[in-house]
Formats: structure tokens, sequence, C-alpha cells
């Protein structure tokens, strides 16, 4: 099962995991920092796909330490679709499991989550950044409906 949280959003809504059971898939990815040339071109990746989710009937969800202002920018300066999180202490980075590259890094993960809250698919590559959108598209048309 995947871990429960609650969290602030870019939006300033609190939104919880728990929110989606039982109503849509969840791509879940935890990423290092807004604005970063690594994060950025993942984050668009995803948006550019974000149309593909949607009909699969998934809910893509990023996460990092950045505060809600952080990711209010960089959702509008990169015009992201999809809600980003701020887990500021790590704490739910910690209870996925994310660890850090090189001891330095918050690590880059992506989970797809079913609808019963179960991890399906965890795919983690701090580098190939697009990868994370193919892995996780091509493992959501494995997912059993409901």
């Amino acid at each position: 099962m995947a871990p429960d949280f609650t969290l602030p959003s870019s939006t300033g809504e609190m939104v919880s995991l728990s929110d989606f059971r039982g109503k849509s898939e969840v791509v879940l990815f935890f990423y290092p920092k807004d604005n970063t040339p690594g994060c950025t071109a993942q984050a668009c990746a995803f948006r550019d796909s974000h149309e593909a989710f949607m009909e699969a009937g998934a809910e893509v969800i990023g996460i990092s330490s950045d505060s809600e202002e952080s990711h209010r920018q960089f959702a509008r300066l990169w015009s992201l679709p999809f809600l980003l999180l701020s887990d500021s202490k790590g704490e739910v980075r910690a209870r996925y499991g994310v660890s850090r590259t090189l001891g330095l890094f918050p690590g880059r993960v992506t989970y797809l989550i079913d609808r019963a809250g179960v991890v399906r698919h965890v795919f983690s590559s701090q580098l190939q950044t697009g990868r994370h959108v193919k892995e996780m598209l091509a493992r959501l048309r494995e997912v059993p409906g409901e």
C-alpha cells in the first residue's frame, strides 16, 4: 500500500493521497528542485503527456521540498497543469523510501498507484528524466480497471 499523506499544494489547498482512492490512478513523482534543468525537463515531459494521463484515468502529482510559492511560480512559468505539493521537511519522501543521490541530492523517483492505493510500479532515475513519463504511461495501460 502507498503511504497516505496530506501536503499543501501550489494552489493553496491541502491534498491527500486518499482523496484519489477509488477515483483514479495516481502518478506520483518526487523530484529534487523547482526550476533546475533536469526537474524542469521532467515536469515539462509530464505536462506534454498530461492529456494521455488524463485519458488513462490518472492524476499526476509532483512532490519536492520547495515551498508552495516556489511551486506556484514553477507551475506558472512552465504551464504545468498538475498538482505540485510541498514536502518541506522531507517526511513524505522518507516514508516512500526516496533516497538521496550520492548522499547529496534528493532522489528522482516516480510511483504508479492504483485506485485501491496499491503501488503498481516504481521507476527511479536521476538522469533519465523523460523516461519517467514513458515508464508510467506504459505501466498505466497494464493496471486493471475497476
